[in-house]
């Protein structure tokens, strides 16, 4: 199964297999859904908020870290925070 992009790994997941056409066992999707059911109820705190998270989460595989932080101030975020740093690049 080919797969690419953000929405890439759903697709992958709603047809319920891995990557490599391998199926995913149900007991894997039936908690990944339930999870996925309640992170969908839980009330936001706002939307440049969810996305500099998605920005460091993913960012952090593409960029080093300076260069991360950088792009965050430059595009008007806060740069990346000590815990952010501890986590994904320590």
């Amino acid at each position: 199964m080919a797969i690419s992009g953000p929405d890439g790994v759903d697709a992958a997941i709603a047809a319920g297999l891995d990557l490599d056409g391998t199926p995913i066992p149900d007991e894997m999707l039936t908690l990944y859904r339930t999870v996925m059911e309640l992170e969908s109820q839980r009330a936001r705190s706002g939307v440049k908020k969810s996305m500099r998270n998605r920005v460091v989460k993913t960012g952090s595989k593409h960029f080093d870290q300076a260069t991360l932080d950088a792009r965050l101030k430059a595009a008007g975020w806060e740069g990346l925070k000590p815990k952010e740093i501890a986590f994904f690049y320590g």
